[in-house]
């Protein structure tokens, strides 16, 4: 699918968080106690997983961010520089605990998350120098909303400055206003999220695309509003609109799929594709990592997702 030379360089500013993981059959009810089927420990964070998604794709990876002094910070950082990823700019912070994600699961595939973010909402000024030291020679900057928000607006416009996309998965989801959306290249919410951002409740792909409209004309370039079994619904400032079909796949475990899509769709646009381009291609690498269990661990190689677009492709 690339269109260039060298591999694209994409830096992640984010969440980096141990997932603490318990499957169950439904989830309980206010005072009651239900029997869990599983428990197990993962690294995580939604910037952590979308930089561990963009080096399996082929990118050079430059992660930005903050953990605790302490086992599951090492552990976190140890488990990205397996993914060959630069963390010569993750803080170590004495005084925060590393986050953590709380993850239940139930019978449906469904995640529900409770996140404490600990030394994650510590960044600050420091992690600003570090998205501005590694921005020089980047391609793209990929962001969520696990960080401090005028951290997240400081780093985007640091790389708008340059002209570098800027690719901002909302999540978790808080209002962001037209200064912020201003500094979007594409913002990629997920149903609820796109409802927090514009109020549209977000159903069908017809709401879809009222919420995609809504984003750009508050400021996005481009809005990509993922309806999980529906596909994607996008708009851009340009004018330019449509549904992007899904990828049928068993589903066995939700919690990165936004994060496997944000980052491959980084990696395409970084390559030179067009939006639609990027977002089959993010699409597809969403689909593989719900046929896995975990975060970073769910996340899709490059052939994989190649191989996925492929078989799309010679079917239609």
């Amino acid at each position: 699918m690339s269109v260039r030379n060298r591999p694209p360089v994409i830096v992640a500013l984010g969440g980096i968080n141990m997932d603490l993981v318990v499957s169950a059959e439904r989830m309980p009810l206010p005072g009651e106690t239900v029997f869990g089927d599983s428990f197990h420990t993962a690294p995580g964070g939604k910037g952590a997983n979308q930089a561990v998604a963009a080096a399996r794709l082929g990118a050079e990876v430059r992660m930005v961010g903050r953990v605790g002094r302490d086992d599951f910070g090492d552990a976190l950082i140890d488990g990205l520089r397996h993914e060959r990823i630069d963390v010569s700019r993750i803080a170590t912070d004495s005084d925060h605990a590393s986050g953590v994600a709380m993850i239940l699961l139930d019978s449906e595939k469904q995640n529900y998350i409770v996140a404490a973010y600990g030394a994650n909402m510590a960044c600050d000024s420091e992690q600003v120098d570090a998205v501005r030291d590694a921005l020089d020679g980047a391609d793209a900057l990929l962001l969520q909303l696990e960080t401090p928000l005028d951290i997240a607006i400081s780093a985007a416009r640091s790389a708008r400055e340059r002209d570098i996309c800027v690719v901002w998965d909302p999540a978790p989801a808080v209002a962001l206003g037209r200064d912020a959306l201003a500094l979007c290249d594409v913002i990629t919410p997920n149903q609820s999220e796109a409802e927090t951002l514009t109020g549209v409740a977000v159903t069908d792909i017809y709401s879809a695309r009222k919420a995609a409209q809504a984003l750009v004309s508050a400021g996005a370039a481009a809005a990509v509003v993922t309806l999980a079994d529906d596909g994607a619904y996008f708009a851009t400032r340009g004018g330019e609109h449509g549904g992007s079909a899904p990828f049928a796949v068993e589903v066995v475990d939700s919690v990165a799929a936004g994060d496997a899509f944000a980052a491959a769709m980084a990696v395409a646009l970084a390559e030179g594709c067009s939006l639609p381009e990027a977002i089959r291609f993010g699409s597809a690498a969403g689909a593989l990592a719900v046929t896995r269990s975990g975060a970073q661990q769910a996340m899709p190689y490059r052939a994989e997702v190649e191989r996925l677009v492929a078989a799309r492709d010679m079917a239609s």
